[in-house]
């Protein structure tokens, strides 16, 4: 009985090990799958920050093909993020790319849920880390576009929006509660209507070696809610260019130009700088004004299928209505690694930090990222 026990012990440590270790080799495998099967990977989520105590939770990403025999067919993608920290704050994020076959439709998705403690430091380009305003916001945002193909690599949509944000001021007597330009301090919401057009020839939507991106949107927000509700406009520019140096080098570039307009715009619509995708290494909403512009480079080198380092800098700024000039330039610069857990779709786990200026009195801004998919 003890042999029989023994050897049925020693069949499920070994099936066990030899499970582990054929996925350990397809992780780490420099083979490309061409099967152009779906793929799945979920990731852990975790962190730590003064405001919201130890944060954990899960990604998830999910990638397939409308048509998997249609090599021009593009991946269709929805990511999963969910977070919960001891201190009862909670980040859902939600987002969904499809494309239909052949690339006719193009459907993209993003819906948020989230309660986080953040920090406020004013409007405009020049704000100060001593006027520091720590804040709540409870905040549901859904954006939806659907986009047709009428000419080759061109794409003409129309998106709906809807955000609405709540927020609590944990400091009293700062910056927040004394600055009377500071504009719809409860919070609020706003519905967006939509305007799209795009012009794609990248070689891919994930992990592009060459080709040309550009996109812009109108968003017109009407007189929804009555009141003191936000009513006017906001569009946005994004371009971008991708070049092959050679087999495992690529060169990015990319630059954007984001502008709101209206007639008392709340202070959580204007345009922010900073965050895991452009101007790396600042801190979300540090500076924000009614415009945005900036520009980013990225050196990619592949050295293997399954793994990756990247160099970027960049260089962008906030401001308002009249006062453009480039002398305020914020400038930043950073590293990263890549992990390509599908290797034929070009899809990663990204880990990127950044930095940024230092003002006097401060220490240097910098930032860490652990992202799902490419900057850009």
């Amino acid at each position: 009985m003890k042999k029989l026990l023994l050897l049925i012990l020693f069949s499920i440590l070994a099936n066990s090990l030899w499970a582990q270790k054929k996925l350990i080799q397809k992780l780490l495998s420099n083979e490309k799958d061409t099967t152009r099967k779906a793929s799945f990977l979920p990731i852990p989520s975790f962190g730590y920050a003064q405001e919201t105590g130890l944060e954990f939770g899960v990604g998830l990403i999910y990638s397939y093909y409308t048509d998997r025999k249609d090599t021009i067919t593009r991946s269709s993608n929805f990511s999963l993020n969910a977070t919960y920290s001891t201190k009862k704050t909670y980040n859902v994020a939600f987002k969904g790319d499809a494309w239909s076959p052949g690339n006719k439709y193009h459907f993209i998705g993003d819906v948020r849920l989230k309660k986080m403690p953040f920090n406020f430091y004013g409007i405009g380009n020049n704000t100060q880390k001593s006027d520091e305003d720590k804040l709540v916001m409870n905040q549901i945002k859904a954006l939806f576009d659907a986009e047709e193909s009428f000419i080759s690599n061109a794409y003409t949509g129309i998106s709906l929006g809807f955000e609405n944000y709540k927020f609590a001021d944990q400091t009293v007597g700062g910056i927040f509660s004394n600055n009377p330009t500071i504009l719809d301090k409860d919070g609020g919401s706003v519905v967006y209507l939509g305007l799209s057009q795009s012009y794609d020839t990248r070689n891919s939507n994930n992990y592009p070696t060459k080709g040309f991106f550009g996109r812009v949107t109108y968003q017109y927000a009407p007189h929804f809610f009555g009141g003191d509700s936000f009513t006017g406009s906001q569009i946005k520019l994004d371009l971008r260019n991708f070049w092959s140096i050679s087999k495992k080098v690529v060169f990015g570039v990319q630059g954007i130009y984001y502008t709101i307009q209206g007639s008392k715009t709340p202070f959580y619509l204007l345009q922010q700088l900073g965050n895991d995708q452009i101007m790396r290494g600042y801190y979300g909403g540090r500076y924000r004004d009614e415009h945005l512009m900036a520009s980013q480079v990225e050196l990619r080198y592949r050295f293997m299928n399954r793994f990756g380092i990247v160099a970027f800098a960049g260089a962008g700024k906030v401001f308002d209505n009249g006062n453009f000039d480039f002398k305020s330039l914020k400038p930043n610069y950073g590293f990263g690694g890549r992990y390509f857990f599908d290797t034929a779709k070009g899809l990663s786990v990204r880990v990127d930090y950044g930095v940024g200026e230092k003002l006097a009195n401060e220490k240097r801004q910098s930032g860490f990222y652990i992202s799902l998919a490419e900057a850009f």
